[in-house]
Order: structure tokens, then sequence, then C-alpha cells
């Protein structure tokens, strides 16, 4: 990697916001990924329901006795503790992947940030949430996410769309910013795996994501509707995410209202490393959503070696290419139209799924991880050379 340090790279990694999937996901194959003989040693702060690689001597959990699970108390941990722990362990580096940086550090540590959560920048989402926590949580988040990333020394975007949308809102965070993409799994790239017993018997059409007010569901069954008085559909549609949000309802209200009760199956959350069956099995992927900063999801279908029908909204076509059919996830009408170009029609079927395997293997997450290891390693190296 070559840090130019003589000793050991000590990175202080405060994850304790890597709760939900796309976080864990990302944490799990970074650490995953980097190599043991690599000199750096990683000391991790993380929620005990993440696992950490076996037996990784250059690897470590710390924990703590505060009850950092609920954010407020977690700030205050970080404002109280987090500086001293960086002061113990003598860290050349603190790296806050949840794009919050918690706490000054002292002058000889770098502060390493990522941008990952785009909905606190995209003022049309925040909107579609009813006023309350969620309009008020994503307010504050722009604010600190932004002043997080004034205080980093370095800032990983995960597409070229996050770089942008953080250039038009901090000009002169531009020098200090990295784009990495994030990487696909190996388990998503087998051959075919075998089909769940639980699917309907039927050929499905699939969409895997958290059912929320930015994700289109509710697009998505209007457009499935459409669909069906268009041709003999026999297809099922397959929701496949967990319900955290009031727009649940909404999504359960129109199935009844489109009168869609045996056709569309929501299936709740699916662990992560069962995905890749729902994925390969699928007639058609779908990826609706509105608002993205590096779609996990998407490359995840890609992979699958399935054809792909993906929103139109940026990042989206960055990451697909010609690998898949674009629609407007706000007009039911555009998704039905395109789902009637291509659902009878084997030849176009089979083209979009071998560019789909194709385009998915620009993704590697040893990839991702190595970029983003040697980046931090350049940062600390450079400093070192200024202050001799």
């Amino acid at each position: 990697m070559g840090t130019g340090h003589e000793a050991c790279l000590k990175v202080l990694v405060n994850a304790f916001s890597a709760r939900l999937g796309g976080g864990q996901t990302y944490l799990t194959n970074l650490l995953e990924f980097l190599q043991e003989d690599a000199p750096v040693e990683v000391f991790v702060l993380v929620p005990d329901s993440l696992d950490l690689p076996a037996n990784r001597a250059n690897i470590h959990r710390i924990r703590v006795c505060w009850p950092v699970e609920n954010p407020a108390i977690r700030a205050v941990w970080e404002g109280i503790c987090l500086r001293r722990l960086v002061r113990h362990l003598e860290a050349d580096v603190l790296f806050c992947p949840g794009g919050i940086i918690g706490t000054s550090v002292p002058t000889s540590c770098k502060n390493v940030t990522m941008f990952q959560n785009m909905i606190p920048f995209d003022l049309v989402q925040r909107r579609k949430y009813p006023l309350g926590y969620m309009r008020v949580r994503n307010w504050l988040l722009e604010r600190v996410m932004l002043r997080s990333m004034k205080k980093a020394d370095r800032i990983i975007c995960i597409s070229e769309f996050a770089r942008r949308v953080i250039e038009s809102n901090a000009p002169e965070l531009s020098g200090k910013m990295i784009v990495i993409p994030h990487g696909i799994g190996p388990c998503f790239r087998v051959n075919h795996a075998p089909r769940p017993h639980w699917l309907p018997a039927e050929d499905y059409i699939l969409y895997v994501s958290i059912l929320d007010v930015y994700k289109a569901q509710v697009e998505v069954l209007r457009a499935y509707a459409l669909l069906k008085q268009r041709r003999h559909t026999v297809e099922k549609l397959i929701f496949v995410g967990p319900e955290r949000s009031y727009y649940a309802q909404k999504v359960r209200s129109e199935i009844v209202r489109q009168g869609l009760q045996n056709d569309v199956l929501l299936t709740g959350p699916v662990p992560h490393d069962q995905l890749p069956p729902l994925y390969q099995n699928a007639l058609i992927n779908i990826f609706a959503s509105e608002c993205e900063n590096c779609p996990n999801i998407m490359l995840e279908a890609l992979a699958s070696g399935r054809p792909l029908l993906a929103s139109n909204r940026p990042p989206m076509p960055e990451f697909g290419g010609d690998a898949a059919i674009y629609f407007d996830p706000s007009a039911p009408e555009d998704l039905a139209e395109k789902l009637v170009s291509v659902i009878d029609d084997p030849t176009r079927l089979a083209e979009l799924s071998a560019k789909a395997k194709k385009r998915s293997r620009l993704y590697d997450w040893d990839r991702t991880a190595r970029t983003t290891w040697t980046a931090i390693g350049e940062l600390v190296s450079a400093h070192a050379l200024d202050s001799n």
C-alpha cells in the first residue's frame, strides 16, 4: 500500500451508525477484503449485530459500555470519549463511513468520511415525508454531513453523481473528494442458484428494496396493473424488503385498490445471503428508486444476469450503462410500456441478461477495498511528507 510509515498504519473506524443493510454490507466487505498482510491495523467501533472477519490479527473490535444504539447518546459519547480513544490508540486516521465526524482529533490524525446518504440532499424526496421526525432528521443531516465534510481531510464519494451533488453545495470541497463505487459480493455471481421453494410457481417480476417514499413501489404497482390490462399476465410481482415506513401501508392499500391481492407478494426482509437465488430466478428485475447514491441493489441485480429495468434518475444510468432499460419511476405508464416491450421478447430478454452480467464485472468488492485502503494510506503518506 505504501503508506510511507515504517510502522503499521492505525485506522480507527467509527461505524456505530452501520445498523442497516447498506452500511453493514459496505463495512463487512471493506474489512473482509483487507489483506491480512497489509500494513494496516484497524480498530472498529461497530454494533454487536455486525460480525467482523474471524481470526484476523489486524482487525480489532472495540466495545463501549454506553448504549450507543441511541443516536443522541452516541453523539454525546463521540463528543466526550472518541477524541480520547483516538489519542489512546495513537490512530493515524479516524474513518467515519457513516458521514458524520462527531469529534475533533489531534493534528497528527487525519479525518476521512464518506457520502452515502443522498436523501438529505434531495429536497423533492425530503418533502414526501409527512411533517415530523423524518423531515427534521433529514434537514439536520444535510447540515451535519456538510459540516463533517468540511472538517474532513478526505471525502469518499460512491458515485460521480454524488461528487457533483457535493460540489454544487460546497465547491471548495472538490479537491478533497475521491470516487470509489461499491462492489458486488461473490455470492451474487453464482450461476443460477436453485429456485427457493416458497416462491410462486409462476414466473415473477422482482423488486428488492425497503418500502419507502422514494422507492416508488406504489408506482410499480400501478404499472403492473396496466401491464395486466394490456396482456395476459400470469407473472407475479414480488416486493422484497422491510416495511419500516408509513409508506408500507400505502403500498398495501394500493394492492387492494388495484385488486391485486392474488398477484402481488410482499415478503418482508430476506437475509442478504438469501437474495441471490431470488434475483437469478426472476423473469425481470426492477429497480425503481428515485434517489440513490450508489445503488447496491441494482448492482446485485445486474450480477444475477437477469434482465433489468431501472429508474432513469441519476446515478442509475451511471452504473447500468447500456445493460438496463430505463423508465421514469414517477410515471407508471412509462414502466408499463417498457415491460410490454420486453416481457414477451425472448431475444431482447437474453440480450439484456448478457449485458447485465458483463456490466456487473465493473464492480468488485476486492477492488473497492484495495482502492479505499490505498487512498487512506496515501493521505497519511502525504501528511508525513508535508511534515518533513
